[in-house]
C-alpha cells in the first residue's frame, strides 16, 4: 500500500510542475484522491458488493468533480490533472502512464448489458482537456488526443489526433501528407450544390415536358 502511494505521488511530481511537496499533492490533489479511491470502489466492485462499490465511487464524485465507474480498468501511473469533470465509464480501460486533463469523457455508445461500451487507451496515451473518447474503441500507445476532439474510432500507435470526429495529423514523428486544414471542403456548401443542380435538371425535365 504505501509503496503504491510513493508511486502514485512520484508521478504527479514528475507531470505537474506546480508540485511543491508530497504531502500538498496527498491532501490537495482531487486526481490522486479520485484514483484511490477509485482502487477501493473496484475492489468492492470485482467482489460483486455494487451496492457499496457505487456508493465509494460517488461519494468521491461529489468531493472531486471525478466520476470513475467502479468497473473501469485503471492501469498504474495515471494521473488525472485538475480532472473536475472527467468521466470514465465502466467498462473503460486504461493502460499505464497514461495523462487525462479535465473535461475528459471515456464514454460509451451502446446500453447493452455485459458488453464492452466504452474505450480502451494504450500505455503512455494523453488525453487533452475536453476531449471525448467514445464508443468501444481502441487508442493505441503513446496516442496523445488533442484538447476538445471527438475520437470515434480506431487510433494506431504514436499517432496524434484533434478535430471533430478526430483525425490523424500526425503518425510517428511525421505529419500525414494529405491532411489540409485550410482548404478542406465545406460538407453544407457541397449539399447546397448538389441541390441546385438537381434543381436544374428537374426544371430543364419539366420545361421539356411542357
Amino acid at each position: 500500500m504505501f509503496r503504491q502511494l510513493k508511486r502514485d505521488i512520484a508521478v504527479v511530481r514528475e507531470r505537474d510542475a506546480a508540485a511543491r511537496s508530497n504531502l500538498e499533492i496527498l491532501l490537495l490533489y482531487n486526481g490522486l484522491k479520485a484514483i484511490r479511491a477509485h482502487r477501493r470502489a473496484n475492489w468492492l466492485y470485482r467482489h460483486k458488493l455494487y451496492f457499496l462499490a457505487r456508493a465509494n465511487s460517488q461519494r468521491i464524485v461529489r468531493r472531486t468533480g471525478i466520476e470513475i465507474h467502479p468497473g473501469a480498468t485503471l492501469g498504474d501511473g495515471l494521473f488525472i490533472d485538475h480532472g473536475v469533470g472527467v468521466v470514465i465509464g465502466e467498462t473503460a480501460v486504461v493502460g499505464e502512464n497514461c495523462t487525462i486533463y479535465q473535461g475528459v469523457t471515456l464514454g460509451g455508445t451502446g446500453k447493452e448489458k455485459g458488453a464492452k461500451r466504452h474505450p480502451t487507451l494504450g500505455d503512455n496515451v494523453m488525453v487533452g482537456s475536453g476531449a471525448k473518447v467514445l464508443g468501444p474503441i481502441h487508442i493505441g500507445n503513446n496516442v496523445r488526443v488533442a484538447a476538445g476532439a471527438v475520437v470515434l474510432s480506431d487510433v494506431p500507435d504514436n499517432c496524434t489526433v484533434v478535430g471533430v470526429p478526430a483525425r490523424v495529423v500526425r503518425c510517428n514523428g511525421e505529419r500525414v501528407a494529405d491532411l489540409d486544414q485550410v482548404h478542406i471542403p465545406d460538407p453544407v456548401a457541397q449539399e447546397l450544390c448538389r441541390l441546385q443542380v438537381e434543381i436544374e435538371r428537374l426544371k430543364k425535365q419539366n420545361e421539356t415536358k411542357e
